[in-house]
């Protein structure tokens, strides 16, 4: 039988062998986790730029009027909407990793009054949320995600934070979409796959060899 005494040189050895392999898989994980950070950071910015891209595209169909037309008196104009769209973002994301994202110098009610009157004014609010939202993803490093800020005294991850705000873009943008079809009716020109040409768009991608892309690369 070994002694205790004996077998301690032997112990440590293990000892270090499973710590080393720990720290190992340790580092291996936190490579995952730093890549996947990335990527989602990549994503979600090119996610952005395609919405943005879709108000882009029907503001250019539109005649001035059509910008502020209102089907009824319980909808809003293009023109609200990007002035509450433009609101949001000016305050979730000024200064968003040190200050609350619902600022007091926000009036929310006041975006969905009719303030914007002309293209210029409505393309000069439009792109300055923009602006404030961009200018504040790029400086944004992996290690930053897990990080907490605020949104009305609510605690979120910055990722938690990206990811309200994204469908809520989203969600106003279709609607924004939506407005442009009623007004352009036959003279729409489709922002997605033109109807009765799925299979052919189908074929062109199916054509092609798998690949790691994003979907907004090709459009």
């Amino acid at each position: 039988m070994f002694s205790i005494i004996e077998l301690a040189p032997a112990i440590a050895l293990y000892n270090d062998y499973f710590r080393e392999q720990a720290l190992k898989v340790e580092e291996k994980n936190s490579l995952k986790q730093r890549i996947f950070m990335e990527n989602y950071l990549e994503s979600i910015k090119k996610q952005f730029i395609y919405y943005k891209s879709l108000g882009d595209k029907t503001f250019v169909q539109l005649l001035d009027e059509q910008l502020l037309w209102q089907p009824n008196g319980e909808s809003n104009s293009i023109a609200i909407i990007v002035n509450h769209i433009a609101g949001n973002m000016i305050s979730r994301w000024t200064d968003f990793m040190t200050t609350d994202g619902e600022k007091e110098s926000r009036n929310r009610d006041s975006e969905f009054a009719t303030v914007i009157k002309t293209r210029e004014e409505l393309e000069m609010r439009w792109e300055s949320g923009w602006r404030c939202l961009f200018d504040a993803l790029e400086p944004l490093e992996h290690s930053d995600l897990s990080k907490v800020i605020y949104i009305r005294n609510m605690g979120h991850t910055v990722t938690e934070a990206i990811n309200r705000q994204l469908p809520h873009y989203a969600y106003h943008i279709g609607q924004i979409v939506f407005l442009g079809k009623l007004a352009k009716n036959e003279n729409w020109e489709s922002l997605s796959i033109p109807k009765g040409t799925s299979n052919a768009y189908n074929a062109d991608k199916f054509s092609k060899p798998k690949r790691k892309e994003h979907f907004t690369d090709d459009l």
